[in-house]
Formats: C-alpha cells, sequence, structure tokens
C-alpha cells in the first residue's frame, strides 16, 4: 500500500481562519495527504496568517525563518503561504522569503490543488465570488461543535482595522447552502454550530440574519447555535427577539465595543456612540434576562485622552460584561489610524490594557461568584486532561465548566450541574441526577418595540 503524503498546517488568528483551516484540512485529505503535528516530518506545510495585530505577524514571519532553515535541510518541502498577509503581500511572498513556493488569499482556497502541482511560485489573491457558492469539504476534528461560515469580507472600514483589505467586500452565502450544511452536520451527530463571519448580523444571503437563525432552528438534531462577530450598528430588534423566541440560539452574545468614549468611536469609524450601544444592550437584557454578553476593548487608540480611557472604565463598571477580549492598539498596514497624530505611548496603553484587563477581572469573578448553588446545562466536551474522572463541559452562556463523574459519559452529551464553586475563568460543578435537561423555553413577553 503506498504511503501517504504527510502535511503540516499551522494557523494564526480568528474563527475565519480556524475554518479555513479546516477547509484546506478537507482539500489536503482529497489530495492524498495525512495531518501531522510535526513540521520535520512534514513533505507540505501550510501556514495560515493573521495580520489584525502586529504580534501574530511577527510570529508568522518568525515561523517562516525557522521553516527556511529547515528547507535547506530538506530542499523537496513544499511551503505555501495563506490568509491576511499572503492577500496583503500577493506576488512579493516570494521575495520576502525564497522558501515559499505558493501563496493564495482567503477567497481562493479552492485553487489550492492546481497550487500544490506549479512547478514556480504562483500566487492566487484575486477577488473571488465564488467563495460564497462553492461548497468545500472540511475537516473538523471535533464532532460536537462546528464552526459554518455565513459570509466573508467586510465593508465597514473601521480605522484601525485591515480586514476589509485583507478579505475584501461583503458577500454572503446562499442561506440554502448554509441550511443544506448544518442539515449535514446534524445528520452526522453534531449538536453545536458557530455562525461565523466579520459581521455576521449584517449577512445579505437571501433572507436577514434573524430570518437565518429562524431557519436553523427547525434543523432536527441541533441543539445550540452561536454567532460570531456581531457588529453593534447591524444589531437590530429583528436579531434580538428572534435571539428570545427560538430554542436553539445560546443565551450569549459577542458584541464588540471597542471603547466607552463616542469621540473615540468616532475616530475609529464606528458608526455608533456609547449611548447607542448600551441602549442596545439594555434592549437585549430585557428580552433575555440572563443573556452573558462579551465584547472587545482596544486601549490606547491614538487620539485617546486620560477621561477618554476613564470612559471605557466607567462603561465596564456600567454594562458589567462577563468577559472581555482586550489588546494594545496595534498600527496595521492601509488603516487610517496609522496615520493619525497623536499615537498615544507604548507604556500609557501598556498600563491603560492593565486597567482595563482588573477592573474586568474584578467584574467577572463577582458574575460567576453568583452562579454558585445553581443548576445550569452543560454539554459535555470530553475528560480533562489531567484528572481522568474529571469532565469538562460548556454551558449556552459559553462559560466552562469542570465536574467529576464516574460513569462513562458521551461527547455532545446534555447534563444538568450544579455549580458548587466559581473562578474567575471556569466554574466548578456535580452532576444533578434525576433532573431532565431542556433548552430554554420561547420567550415571549418582549415585542422588540420601544419601551
Amino acid at each position: 500500500m503506498q504511503e501517504k503524503r504527510l502535511a503540516h498546517l499551522h494557523t494564526w488568528g480568528c474563527q475565519m481562519n480556524a475554518h479555513d483551516t479546516e477547509k484546506i484540512a478537507g482539500i489536503l485529505k482529497g489530495q492524498g495527504y495525512d495531518l501531522t503535528a510535526d513540521p520535520e516530518s512534514a513533505e507540505l506545510i501550510i501556514l495560515n496568517t493573521c495580520s489584525i495585530r502586529e504580534k501574530a505577524q511577527h510570529k508568522f514571519y518568525s515561523y517562516l525563518g525557522y521553516l527556511a532553515h529547515l528547507k535547506k535541510r530538506r530542499p523537496f518541502i513544499k511551503i505555501g503561504v495563506t490568509g491576511c498577509i499572503a492577500q496583503q503581500e500577493g506576488d512579493h511572498m516570494h521575495e520576502l522569503n525564497k522558501a515559499v513556493d505558493f501563496s493564495f488569499g482567503s477567497q481562493n482556497i479552492m485553487k489550492l490543488p492546481d497550487l500544490l502541482h506549479s512547478e514556480s511560485f504562483q500566487a492566487a489573491v484575486e477577488d473571488n465570488d465564488a467563495i460564497v457558492t462553492t461548497d468545500l469539504p472540511a475537516q473538523r476534528d471535533n464532532g460536537v461543535r462546528a464552526l459554518v461560515a455565513i459570509m466573508y469580507g467586510c465593508n465597514n472600514f473601521c480605522s484601525y482595522c485591515v480586514v476589509p483589505y485583507t478579505r475584501g467586500r461583503e458577500r454572503s452565502r446562499p442561506y440554502e447552502n448554509i441550511i443544506n450544511e448544518i442539515t449535514s452536520l446534524a445528520t452526522n451527530g453534531y449538536k453545536e454550530v458557530t455562525l461565523i463571519g466579520q459581521n455576521v448580523n449584517s449577512y445579505n444571503g437571501g433572507c436577514s440574519f434573524a430570518r437565518l437563525l429562524r431557519l436553523i432552528d427547525n434543523v432536527e438534531g441541533i441543539r445550540r447555535v452561536r454567532f460570531i462577530t456581531s457588529h453593534p450598528k447591524d444589531f437590530t430588534d429583528e436579531l434580538i427577539l428572534a435571539m428570545a423566541e427560538l430554542r436553539t440560539v445560546c443565551r450569549h452574545v459577542h458584541l464588540p465595543m471597542q471603547s466607552g468614549s463616542s469621540r473615540v468611536l468616532a475616530l475609529m469609524n464606528r458608526r455608533y456612540d456609547y449611548e447607542t450601544y448600551i441602549d442596545k444592550v439594555r434592549r437585549l437584557q430585557l428580552a433575555i434576562p440572563d443573556v452573558c454578553v462579551t465584547s472587545d476593548i482596544i486601549a490606547g487608540f491614538p487620539g485617546e485622552s486620560d477621561d477618554d480611557h476613564e470612559q471605557t472604565i466607567n462603561a465596564l463598571n456600567e454594562i458589567e460584561f462577563d468577559g472581555i477580549f482586550a489588546f494594545k492598539y496595534s498600527k496595521r498596514p492601509n488603516t487610517k489610524a496609522a496615520l493619525m497624530d497623536d499615537q498615544v505611548d507604548e507604556d500609557v496603553k501598556s498600563q491603560r490594557l492593565q486597567e482595563i484587563l482588573s477592573c474586568q477581572d474584578v467584574i467577572t469573578e463577582r458574575k460567576n461568584k453568583a452562579l454558585e448553588g445553581s443548576i445550569i446545562e452543560v454539554i459535555v466536551d470530553g475528560r480533562s486532561e489531567t484528572d481522568p474522572n474529571a469532565w469538562i463541559g460548556r454551558t449556552s452562556t459559553n462559560k466552562i465548566v469542570n465536574f467529576s463523574s464516574n460513569d462513562d459519559l458521551q461527547s455532545a452529551q446534555f447534563l444538568n450541574v450544579r455549580i458548587v464553586k466559581a473562578y474567575r475563568h471556569t466554574l466548578e460543578g456535580e452532576v444533578v441526577a434525576g433532573v431532565s435537561c431542556s433548552n430554554k423555553e420561547p420567550g415571549a413577553s418582549w415585542s422588540g418595540k420601544e419601551r
């Protein structure tokens, strides 16, 4: 029997990149490759890159330098680069490092088989509308939860963000293709899907995003639906009502605020102010009282004053997010913010980031402590890697729960767990026997009208 060829995939960045890697893996499987975690044993290496922050870009170039030395020892290795950096550099990728044999942007993953067989450097980085109608095979490692792309690109042009330049304009997949994919996943035992896109609630693939959620809610076998990322300007009453009514939509939303200062939000070109943002959060909380809201925060955006920073701290205390992802502002090529005056000193950015994280840590721990004694449904992810009798599950609100059980549990099994101890980032629980599990009941008390 012919020995299979080995390919090594390395991924940086967001869920979109992670799902692109799943599709790349699916294509490579059809080309006769097995995956390996060891680049030293691979004959094909593909790097899926991210340039949303400078740190991720530095990590890529460092790893590529290591691979270039590896290729000197094993010259038959082929190295491909995809993702945001490949899209930015295009034909120059080979000039930056001669070890690179081909590159392709995220809109051109379907061209990978041809690139594999090219004798000279090739780059596929052109705009390609076929990305929304080409259904590519995906090799997923998790048999419980699946990422499902519903749209690509972004039209928002936030002044700090490279995505419109690396992933192009917004394009939505036809809703029929999405429903067919999710139906197939359900048939194969998947219980949870996460709908992904740069701005999912501006989806327009033949219906609104709220309507798409209602269609997915009818897919038999799917118990939980998540989505990421939402832009506040497109977070509508129609969407809030669908979240409140539908049995499958999780009680969690990630809604990036970025700053608590309306002045800074205007500089960011976010197209909402703080008052609009908090009003939408309050409307969501009115519709779903136990909803979990998480967010993104940028520390030290150009022109951010001490008062602007203090407004962000005040916003954290006023809204009380369940958790945040916070980062120092990072200059990115082609963005307006990189050219702005009043760039904030690195030391100031670091100090402000630490103050943001410290403030949120207190809030997160307090909110988790309030769950002690409550009974919450979790979906079993699998065994703990450190304790054979310990298991890991996840709540509808996307909180991680560690619990013990001597039973041989199955991944994708739903259990009710009593929270006995809460920590900042995890919950500790015990299985409650004899209590049936059910999804949330539709909430009909909120009409979506003005209060």
